[in-house]
């Protein structure tokens, strides 16, 4: 079976394909999301980094009382950091609306190119309509360097403690990290590095997150100007592309999206359920004219076609029932009320021939009992839906000679003609009841015919037919479908000549139902009269079906073959 043919008629396969479905959706959306909040993190990260950095060289160059000395300020600056540093009017760049709202709370604003892998920084001067900005291709520790003789240079203008003290914490507030004064022998340096600070170079201590809980950093020890003090800036966080706060909501937003895909593959499979327990129910209450609505093609849907092929059935057999006990008190009380009159008569005469007529009668009317009990019992078999069928090949040619046989030996002044088809052609079918079957609409055209009957068989592309037509009256195109109906007579006749109680025809009907055929009457071209045709596949199913497995695959293939 095909994967669209599947998906089509396996609600299961459905589910899964659509569980795997889900679950790559959301796979996709889970790494676009945190590609886009990394972005966005690591745009702040670079942005907040940026902002203390620049606002020291912002301030240097405001402190230069002439032009002359801000260029050359710039250009020692430019040397110091590795990158060339320039004071270009506000005017000439295009910024967005929340980058000027940056440059006017005097934050850095970064414009970082994936292509060209470098990043244009820009800050503005303060109290100037012009920015201050430098293109860096990647953080060195020459900048770094730089950073802290700008920040050196910026303390230099405060001669007391105190007074350098509160610029570090001015500047703490410009800074995304801490700025503080700390004696050297607090800082836990070793011997080396004790020395390299005295030699008034710059110290960097490295901090790896497995040692602890945190995010890695690194710390920036300043060597100053104040005995046995350095300046301390850090811990400096780096960057991290997975934090536990951010997989953590990538997570449970992965398992919501999830939850909801998986409730909209389960809903119409528990509204389907919803809707056959409803129709259990009011089965349950004694409503049969329930009918569960048939959605899809899948498991749930055959489920609800059967359930509905079964409602049917059990109302047309308590139907059935009906219809069969109301016709058959009907029909016993003619035999019995012609037994007890003849059993009246038998008393009442001494007249040893009308004895024997008497007797004769009762006789006829025992008989035509057992004939009845024999054709209820036949049809309650059919009806209740438990006939074993014992499926071979039936010889069509044997079948047509053996019929005309045996109804040309009931010596009716009816010619009985046979149309067998070749010797060979055979159909697979249960050979009693379809016997029966033929028996049956013979005997039925006999009683009707005027002169002569004509019992055929045959296969037509598959499907097998035995066909019985007589040249009597016929039957009224609005009566055809009545003379199926259990104990229904188109006459009302009741007597010995017409024969009958109705029953033969429905039996035949029910045959053709368990055949898996069709059961139909029309008028015959040949003679005029009516026609009696029955078929049914030549090739069934199985070798033994049961009457309800035969309905619930009927069921299946009328919801799953196209119309």
């Amino acid at each position: 079976m095909s994967l669209i043919s599947s998906l089509k008629h396996s609600i299961f396969v459905r589910i899964y394909a659509g569980l795997l479905l889900v679950c790559l959706c959301v796979a996709l959306f889970a790494q676009l999301l945190m590609d886009t909040v990394n972005k966005e993190r690591l745009q702040a990260y670079r942005e907040s980094m940026a902002t203390g950095s620049f606002y020291l060289v912002s301030e240097g160059v405001a402190h230069q009382d002439s032009a002359m000395k801000r260029e050359y300020w710039l250009s020692d600056a430019s040397s110091l950091f590795g990158s060339t540093f320039q004071i270009v009017p506000l005017s000439e760049i295009e910024f967005s609306a929340s980058e000027l709202n940056r440059l006017e709370s005097q934050q850095t604003v970064v414009r970082y190119s994936n292509k060209a892998h470098y990043a244009n920084i820009y800050h503005q001067l303060p109290n100037e309509d012009s920015v201050l900005t430098v293109r860096v291709t990647q953080v060195t520790e020459q900048q770094v360097r730089a950073m802290a003789i700008f920040l050196l240079d910026d303390l230099s203008r405060f001669p007391s403690l105190a007074d350098k003290q509160a610029r570090l914490n001015e500047l703490g507030t410009r800074f995304s990290f801490p700025l503080e004064l700390q004696l050297v022998n607090d800082l836990n340096l070793d011997s080396d590095q004790t020395a390299r600070l005295r030699r008034d170079e710059v110290i960097f201590l490295f901090q790896d997150s497995t040692s602890n809980k945190s995010n890695s950093s690194i710390k920036i020890i300043i060597p100053s100007e104040i005995n046995d003090m350095a300046i301390v800036m850090g811990p400096v966080p780096l960057f991290n592309w997975f934090p536990l706060n951010l997989i953590i909501s990538v997570v449970l937003i992965s398992m919501f999206l999830i939850s909801l895909g998986v409730y909209a593959l389960i809903f119409p499979l528990e509204r389907k359920l919803q809707l056959i327990q409803k129709g259990v129910n009011e089965v349950s209450h004694g409503n049969l004219e329930t009918r569960v609505q048939v959605i899809g093609q899948d498991e749930i849907a055959r489920l609800s076609a059967t359930f509905n092929a079964m409602t049917e059935h059990i109302k047309r057999l308590i139907e059935s029932q009906r219809e069969l006990t109301r016709a058959v008190s009907h029909e016993l009380r003619t035999p019995v009320a012609r037994i007890r009159f003849a059993v009246d008569m038998l008393a009442d005469t001494e007249d040893e021939e009308s004895r024997h007529m008497q007797r004769d009668y009762i006789d006829e009317d025992i008989e035509s009992l057992n004939a009845l009990i024999d054709e209820i019992l036949t049809y309650a078999k059919l009806e209740e839906g438990s006939p074993k069928l014992d499926l071979e090949p039936v010889n069509l040619s044997e079948l047509v000679e053996q019929i005309v046989r045996e109804t040309n030996a009931l010596g009716k002044p009816i010619k009985v003609i046979g149309e067998p088809p070749n010797a060979k052609i055979t159909a697979v079918a249960d050979r009693r009841y379809l016997h029966r079957v033929v028996q049956n609409l013979a005997g039925n055209a006999l009683r009707y015919a005027e002169s002569t009957i004509i019992v055929s068989a045959g296969v037509k592309k598959g499907i097998a037919f035995v066909s019985v037509e007589d040249d009597g009256h016929g039957i009224p195109e609005e009566d055809r479908e009545k003379v199926f109906i259990p104990f229904a007579r188109l006459d009302d006749s009741r007597t010995r000549a017409s024969g009958g109680y109705g029953l033969g025809l429905s039996i035949v009907s029910r045959i053709a139902f368990w055949f898996n055929g069709n059961m139909k009457v029309d008028e015959s071209p040949k003679l005029g009269g009516a026609r009696f045709i029955m078929t049914w596949p030549v090739r069934p199913l199985a070798q033994t079906i049961a009457a309800d497995q035969l309905t619930q695959e009927k069921s299946q293939r009328t919801l799953i073959e196209p119309s």
